[in-house]
């Protein structure tokens, strides 16, 4: 199929004058196609601290899924585990060297309060040990499409935090870093192949092994989920992040009203240039409230619908000399309010179907696909997607509303023969001209 690309740079500008997000880096997307509604320095590499879970998550549910790790399964700490959920330094909850722990408490410990050892030993039940499970996080990366990234451990920790133990062929001083476009494409795979995350992800608070001597309450360090200090209506994930290094980090999202957004700020701050836990909150809200108040989802072009001036396609050794065709399904985008009739259907035809001519071969069946539907803003200004899998959902296939059978070999004969006198006739004609 021929490749067309869709524009609305338009949107993106007066995101720009809307907004003025105090972060190093940050993007907004619609959750549903990846389409990009803003960005400020998105492509530049900062630091993520502990947002990088988000991949352990992923690696996590997806060995789930495959049958590799069961919920019920259990593990016994390490010794760098252990070490580590001893420091109150850091996000943990406790654990012992002679104790059992199932991952499903691993994964809650880690996804609710961020728990560091937690964390290394979901790597190191999935992985065999941290250092392969760091590798199988960036081979991942690479996989998903991600580009500007580097993992060096599956917590987001400073490396000087292991003491000496952080993962083979990893400096003391490394971090894990990615772009805004990075984090918030990762974020897109993590709730779109994943969508049960957002049940544990918007978990306000549980108790870390009620009951025991080692129970720790667990308070969601997402603190805009709506039950919690800065809560904000329809808010159910994602993953906070904060390090010397990387400042105040945050992924959120949210669905209200059928819509769902991806926000991420970097380092953000406050007007007065200081970071701090509410600034990227207040940040984040910034964002949403733009994205809630200014965007609808709309039906940009309905099931059936016809491009004007291609209607029926030619047609040749049919019985018919040409084709009905219009969309198979409607194509649905969220778009800036009042702004669906600043789009303009593009229609491509598929090139393995058609002749030189444009012209389909005999027999078709209906509802064969003939080619594609696709949108694109008559401004001509450029739009963004986090992925070519998003793009697509605001492609439709143009198929075939009727069957077209292959004439009988008489017809076909008799086409030629005319087809033949009328090539004749043509250059005689031309001929006889010429002589005048």
């Amino acid at each position: 199929m021929l490749f067309f690309s869709l524009f609305a740079g338009a949107s993106s500008a007066k995101a720009e004058a809307a907004l003025n997000v105090n972060a190093d880096g940050a993007i907004l997307v619609d959750g549903e196609t990846g389409k990009v509604l803003y960005e400020k320095n998105a492509d530049t590499v900062l630091g993520i601290a502990s947002m990088t879970k988000m991949m352990t998550e992923y690696l996590l549910l997806e060995s789930v899924k495959k049958g590799k790790v069961k919920w019920d399964q259990e593990y016994t700490p390490s010794d760098l585990v252990y070490k580590i959920s001893q420091r109150t330094d850091l996000s943990n909850v406790p654990l012992r060297p002679d104790d059992k722990y199932k991952i499903r408490e691993l994964y809650e410990a880690m996804a609710i309060y961020s728990a560091n050892a937690a964390t290394i030993a979901i790597a190191e039940k999935i992985g065999g040990s941290e250092t392969n499970f760091v590798k199988m996080m960036n081979d991942k990366a690479k996989k998903l499409g991600l580009k500007d990234y580097k993992f060096v451990n599956s917590t987001g920790l400073n490396n000087r935090d292991y003491n000496g133990q952080q993962p083979q062929g990893t400096g003391a001083e490394d971090e894990n870093v990615m772009s805004s476009r990075a984090v918030a494409k990762l974020a897109f795979h993590l709730i779109n192949d994943f969508p049960e995350v957002l049940k544990t992800a918007s978990t306000p608070k549980k108790t870390f092994r009620e009951g025991t001597t080692d129970q720790i309450k667990m308070d969601n360090w997402n603190w805009m989920l709506p039950s919690l200090t800065y809560g904000y209506e329809g808010m159910d994930g994602l993953k906070t992040g904060t390090t010397d290094f990387a400042g105040y980090c945050f992924t959120g999202t949210a669905s209200r009203d059928g819509k769902r957004f991806i926000t991420v700020v970097q380092n953000a701050k406050d007007a007065s240039g200081q970071g701090g836990y509410k600034a990227r909150f207040d940040e984040t809200r910034k964002m949403m409230d733009y994205a809630f108040s200014n965007y609808t989802k709309e039906e940009v072009l309905p099931k059936h619908y016809q491009v004007k001036g291609h209607k029926t396609i030619p047609v040749v050794k049919g019985k018919s000399d040409q084709v009905k065709v219009y969309t198979k399904s409607a194509i649905n985008m969220v778009i800036l309010n009042g702004e669906k009739k600043e789009y303009k259907p593009v229609l491509v035809l598929d090139k393995n179907k058609v002749n030189k001519k444009g012209e389909l071969t005999a027999p078709i069946k209906k509802g064969e696909k003939i080619g594609t539907v696709t949108i694109q803003p008559k401004n001509g200004e450029k739009v963004s997607f986090l992925t070519e899998e998003g793009q697509k959902k605001v492609q439709v296939d143009l198929i075939a509303a009727q069957d077209v059978e292959k004439a009988n070999w008489f017809v076909l004969m008799m086409s030629g023969i005319g087809g033949f006198f009328g090539d004749v006739w043509h250059g005689i004609s031309k001929t006889v001209k010429g002589w005048f």
